[in-house]
């Protein structure tokens, strides 16, 4: 702890907010090309934004062209503005995460809706009650992940992929070797499964220079080494 509050793993305090000696820079977003921006657009003005930028993208979509343009737009005591938080973040985690970047280039955050100003010592402590917020919950969807795989090995439960070779594919490509004229190629295709898996699961069915006991002897039969070793430290 220092006199400020919490310190970071560089050294410095997590809760100095970034003062505002620059401008405010707006950033917005609608998540289908039919939403009007001009709502979004009005407020960020009103606010005094000198710039802003939008994007038309769901917020599930990592690619947005715009807000990549405001953070290299942005200089040290701007301050990001935004209507409302959900507007600039796909989730907590992701909006902790920006916000966390921008104090990195100090640079303030803004949100109108929510009244969060990270360029007061107030806004900065309530954002970082956010992450500690985000940071538990997700603890606690790993603890709760855990127990239940846990739970479920306990149960003889099998965790993973399903297997390419179900038993009823098994016994159903055991039906078609029986046909002459089927090929491995053929019935691995008519399965959906490769000629691997089928030789994975059928290892009777490998050439014999390929199955196992045929590799260990051809190795056996290699000439062994006769190279005299480097001297050290030549």
């Amino acid at each position: 702890m220092t006199a400020g509050g919490i310190v970071a793993p560089d050294g410095g305090d997590l809760l100095t907010p970034a003062p505002l000696t620059g401008v405010l820079v707006g950033y917005g977003r609608v998540s289908t090309r039919d939403q009007n921006l001009a709502r979004q657009e009005a407020a960020l003005t009103a606010a005094g934004c000198a710039k802003c930028f939008f994007d038309k993208a769901t917020g599930k979509n990592t690619a947005r062209p715009e807000l990549t343009r405001m953070l290299e737009y942005v200089r040290p005591g701007d301050a990001l503005t935004v209507v409302s938080l959900d507007r600039l973040g796909r989730s907590l985690e992701d909006l902790i995460t920006i916000v966390g970047q921008l104090k990195r280039m100090n640079v303030g955050f803004l949100s109108l809706h929510e009244k969060l100003d990270t360029t007061t010592p107030g806004g900065m402590f309530v954002f970082h009650v956010f992450a500690a917020l985000a940071e538990f919950i997700r603890t606690i969807i790993v603890a709760n992940t855990n127990e239940g795989l846990a739970a479920a090995r306990a149960r003889g439960q099998r965790l993973g992929r399903p297997p390419a070779m179900t038993p009823e594919k098994l016994a159903y490509a055991r039906q078609l070797l029986a046909e002459p004229n089927r090929t491995i190629s053929a019935i691995a295709k008519l399965l959906g499964v490769s000629r691997t898996t089928i030789y994975s699961v059928l290892p009777e069915l490998l050439p014999p220079d390929l199955a196992q006991p045929g590799l260990d002897a051809r190795v056996a039969e290699l000439p062994g080494d006769t190279r005299p070793l480097p001297a050290l430290g030549a």
